[in-house]
């Protein structure tokens, strides 16, 4: 279970940088509050994977599902540049998170 904790903890990380460049610094009310719940939750769920999964373990997937999903929606929904080092780079980032899942002792 800890390791769908921690998934879920990276998918509400990825929704709070992202509310976070919607909310404007703060000067939007929807996107700030979205941020909020987003990033509480976020930090719920990683509580809840530390558990059962090392916290450097935890902490390497929950920043890196993160960073790569924060690199994809910034692709997508922001029009951020698309480069072959950059889409290898966040693939080996994905790749280095399936890594640490393989390789990881959970208590």
């Amino acid at each position: 279970m800890g390791w769908t904790y921690l998934l879920l903890a990276g998918v509400f990380e990825v929704g709070f940088t992202t509310f976070l460049k919607l909310s404007e610094g703060f000067t939007k009310l929807l996107p700030t509050t979205a941020f909020l719940i987003f990033s509480a939750s976020s930090f719920w769920f990683l509580t809840k994977a530390l558990n059962t999964i090392p916290l450097g373990t935890a902490y390497a997937v929950w920043t890196g599902i993160g960073a790569a999903g924060t690199a994809c929606i910034g692709i997508f929904f922001f029009y951020e540049s698309v480069t072959f080092w950059r889409i290898f780079f966040i693939l080996l980032l994905i790749t280095s998170i399936i890594g640490l899942k393989l390789v990881s002792n959970t208590h």
